[in-house]
């Protein structure tokens, strides 16, 4: 029997691919800084913000599972190359919009290269890691997840009150510029070249019927509440469910006749992803939740500006570096209870949070938050490579594209429905005269249902396969990092 042996340059590579996830990641936060430049400069109203801020959000988002596709068809290193050539691009016409149309049709675009990209990195990971080195690879994965996001928040604040050569906003999409130049001469070099086992047809009709599914529901999860969730946001969210069922039916009629659909439907009759999926959704919406309303408690509440609100941040991203030092041995000692002990941390870590506000209220400040927050990564540290590695454990590399584009596109989704429905609960308990104590007690409410979140993946994670122990391997690396969300700025709409 035929051995293939393990790309010897993986290690080498990952940090390449790894880039890509981290400039989606930072792209994904970061127009929340600059807002009010963007404001200012291109006389965008609100209207427009929300679109650059949701457009890309949406666009990537409904993207996914098709870059996925895409990806297992005509091979990951081609898609991921095209997808960082065009996110590079589409980040410079952003750079050097001059006016809030043209950054916003750039913004769109970028959101579409994202979606070409980012699920090219779970698939060429799967294909070329070993299992026993896998977890290792998957925990830089979620670090850099984490990282990126918390840098949109952090680094792009620093860059605008630094205001590089005088660029102002548009340095935070022009400094993709040198770093995708870069990150595709490396990933040409490096990547390597796999042809695809199979060319099937890529079923436009269930592309189009899952975009327009998503895009029923992902639109009023955008701006519904900035918008005061008018009927038609509404009625959007009610059709989004039948236009779902009926692009399943189209899939599955795809796959009766023998053909090629785009969602290959016979991967969740695997247990750990259906269930990994339900947990994807519990987390990523308390996430999304949490990291809403704590940053509207930090600015409205407490009065900070955005990039010192972002530092509040920080120690969830100590947390979960924290957790990929210590991890290995963690899981080693929990075994099997490594997953709901991550989980229930997490849970403890927004309970504590909602509880310190119940009982200091306004007069909480950023260290008080910052603490149950470190908690927090700490938790998901343990957990979210865990899961991911889960996840896609039982998927075929040929599928691997498919499948991360699904699960990715279930972690943005979730993260959008999270931040509706808990700013929601928030805006609901703020009333319209806020102060800082309403601030307080908004938050703790929204951060009590982000716990009872948490419970339920902690609840579902027990239905999981015990994982495997990895075997050991000669490369150091660490082994467990979040899937997180940055905080949005306050001033503009929340994107998905």
């Amino acid at each position: 029997m035929h051995t293939v042996l393990p790309d010897p340059r993986r290690w080498r590579t990952l940090p390449v691919i790894l880039l890509a996830t981290f400039m989606a990641a930072f792209d994904y936060m970061v127009v929340n800084v600059a807002a009010p430049s963007l404001a200012r400069d291109l006389g965008a109203g609100p209207a427009a913000l929300e679109l650059v801020v949701g457009g890309y959000g949406f666009t990537y988002a409904a993207g996914l599972v098709t870059g996925g596709k895409l990806g297992d068809l005509f091979g990951h290193r081609r898609l991921f190359l095209l997808g960082m050539a065009g996110f590079t691009a589409a980040s410079l016409l952003c750079g050097l919009a001059a006016s809030a149309p043209e950054l916003i049709a750039a913004r769109l675009v970028q959101g579409l290269a994202a979606a070409a990209m980012a699920p090219q990195v779970l698939a060429l990971i799967t294909a070329a890691f070993p299992a026993g080195e896998r977890p290792r690879a998957l925990a830089w994965f979620g670090l850099t997840i984490s990282l990126g996001g918390i840098a949109g928040q952090v680094l792009g604040g620093a860059l605008l009150q630094a205001d590089v050569f005088g660029l102002g906003w548009r340095v935070i999409f022009l400094v993709n510029g040198p770093v995708g130049v870069a990150a595709l001469a490396a990933a040409a070099r490096l990547l390597p070249r796999r042809a695809p086992a199979a060319r099937p047809g890529l079923d436009p009709v269930g592309a189009l019927a899952l975009t327009l599914a998503l895009a029923l529901a992902l639109v009023p999860l955008v701006v519904g509440r900035e918008e005061g969730w008018p009927l038609w946001s509404v009625l959007s969210l009610a059709a989004a469910v039948p236009a779902l069922a009926a692009a399943l039916a189209w899939m599955r009629r795809v796959a009766a006749r023998g053909g090629e659909p785009l969602l290959d439907l016979a991967l969740f009759a695997s247990r750990p992803l259906r269930v990994g999926l339900l947990v994807n959704v519990a987390v990523m919406a308390a996430f999304g939740g949490l990291m809403l309303t704590t940053t509207l408690l930090l600015q409205g509440g407490l009065g900070l500006d955005a990039a010192h609100a972002g530092l509040v941040f920080v120690p969830l991203g100590a947390g979960t570096m924290t957790a990929a030092l210590l991890g290995r041995h963690l899981a080693a000692r929990l075994g099997p209870r490594a997953l709901p002990a991550g989980n229930a941390l997490g849970t403890a870590g927004i309970a504590l949070l909602a509880l310190e506000l119940h009982l200091a209220g306004a007069s909480a400040g950023a260290p008080l938050i910052a603490a149950p927050l470190a908690l927090v990564g700490l938790g998901s540290g343990l957990t979210m490579p865990a899961l991911t590695g889960t996840v896609l454990g039982g998927v075929r590399p040929e599928r691997a594209g498919a499948a991360s584009g699904i699960l990715t596109t279930t972690q943005q989704f979730s993260t959008a429905t999270g931040v509706a429905v808990l700013g929601a609960v928030f805006f609901s308990a703020l009333g319209h005269h806020p102060t800082p104590a309403g601030y307080a007690g908004a938050a703790e409410h929204a951060l009590w249902l982000a716990a009872l979140l948490y419970a339920a993946a902690t609840a579902l994670v027990t239905r999981l396969p015990r994982p495997q122990a990895p075997a050991a391997a000669p490369v150091s690396a660490p082994v467990s990092a979040p899937v997180t969300a940055a905080a949005p700025d306050t001033k503009t709409p929340v994107s998905a």
